[in-house]
C-alpha cells in the first residue's frame, strides 16, 4: 500500500509540476509575448509601448507563448548589385533597423523573426534597386546619399505597411558602395595607366625644363666669359696704350738710350733661347752695339 501511495503521490507531483510549467510563464521587460490558442493568436502580453512584464498565466496545454523582442532589431542585408541610371554597375551593402510594433499582425504574417529577416531583406533590396536605379553612380556614392536614403526608407516603410508585416522601419542606410570585382580590376588598370601616363608627362616636362635651365646657364656662362674677355682686352689695351705712352715719353727724353734699350730687348728675344741658331753678317746693323768703340770698349 505504501508503495502504491508513493507512486500515486509521485505521479500527482509530476502532473502538478507539468501543470505549473504549462500554466505560468515569465515575460522579460525586453520581450513581448504572443499567446496563441491552437495556433491562433489571442492576446499580447507586455506589447510594444506597454510595460507589463513579470509572471503570467495561460490556459495549460491549450495555449502556447511565443516571445518576440521589443527592442530595435538590426538587419544586415546581403550585398545587392544594382545598375545606376548611367548604366554603372554597383554593389550596395545596406542595413536596416526595425522594431515589432504590432505583434499579432507580425505573427499572422511572418510567424517568427527569422522569416521576418528574410522578408525584410527582400524588401530592402527591391527598394534599393528601384530608388538607386533612377540616379547616377556619382549621386549614389556622394552627391545625394542622404536624400536617397530617406527615399529608400520611405519606400521600405510603405512596402512593409502594405504587406501588413506588423513592423516599424526605423532607418535604412547604405554602409558601402563598391564596384563589382571585375570592374574594380578594370578601373584599377585604367587608373594605373593614367598615373603612368601622367608620370611620363611630368618626367618629360621636367626633362624639358632641365634642358632649358642648362641651356640658359650655358648661355649665361658664355655671355659672362665674353664680357669678361672683352673687359680684359679693353683693360689690356688701355694698359698697353699707357705703357706705349710712357715708353714714348721716355724715348723722347733720351732717344739714344731708348734705341739701346730696344736693342737689348731684341738681343734677349733673339739670343735668349739656348737652342737658337742665327746666321748673320757681322757687319749687320743688328750687332752695332757689339762693335768696339774708339776707346776699345
Amino acid at each position: 500500500m505504501n508503495q502504491q501511495r508513493m507512486i500515486v503521490w509521485g505521479v500527482g507531483l509530476l502532473f502538478g509540476l507539468i501543470l505549473i510549467f504549462n500554466t505560468f510563464y515569465v515575460v522579460d521587460q525586453r520581450k513581448q509575448a504572443v499567446v496563441t490558442r491552437f495556433g491562433e493568436p489571442v492576446r499580447v502580453v507586455n506589447a510594444f509601448r506597454e510595460n507589463d512584464p513579470g509572471l503570467k498565466l495561460k490556459v495549460p496545454f491549450f495555449e502556447t507563448v511565443l516571445m518576440l523582442d521589443k527592442r530595435n532589431q538590426p538587419l544586415e542585408a546581403a550585398q545587392e548589385e544594382i545598375i545606376a541610371a548611367d548604366q554603372q554597375r554597383l554593389v550596395v551593402d545596406a542595413f536596416l533597423r526595425y522594431r515589432i510594433s504590432d505583434p499579432l499582425q507580425f505573427y499572422r504574417t511572418l510567424r517568427d523573426e527569422r522569416t521576418a529577416a528574410d522578408r525584410l531583406e527582400r524588401l530592402v533590396n527591391s527598394s534599393l534597386r528601384q530608388v538607386l536605379g533612377r540616379v547616377t553612380s556619382s549621386d549614389i556614392v556622394a552627391g545625394r546619399r542622404d536624400e536617397l536614403m530617406r527615399a529608400t526608407r520611405a519606400d521600405v516603410t510603405t512596402r512593409a505597411r502594405q504587406s501588413q508585416l506588423g513592423i516599424e522601419v526605423i532607418d535604412v542606410r547604405v554602409k558601402r558602395v563598391d564596384l563589382p570585382q571585375q570592374i574594380q580590376l578594370s578601373v584599377f588598370r585604367r587608373m594605373q595607366t593614367s598615373r603612368q601616363q601622367e608620370a611620363a608627362r611630368r618626367r618629360a616636362v621636367g626633362e624639358q625644363q632641365k634642358r632649358e635651365i642648362i641651356a640658359g646657364a650655358d648661355k649665361e656662362v658664355a655671355i659672362t666669359l665674353a664680357t669678361a674677355t672683352e673687359e680684359g682686352e679693353k683693360v689690356r689695351g688701355e694698359g698697353d696704350a699707357k705703357r706705349a705712352a710712357i715708353f714714348a715719353q721716355a724715348y723722347g727724353k733720351n732717344p739714344s738710350f731708348a734705341a739701346f734699350y730696344r736693342a737689348m730687348q731684341a738681343y734677349d728675344g733673339a739670343l735668349g733661347q739656348g737652342d737658337t741658331t742665327m746666321i748673320l753678317n757681322p757687319s749687320s746693323d743688328f750687332f752695332r752695339y757689339f762693335e768696339k768703340g774708339p776707346n776699345g770698349r
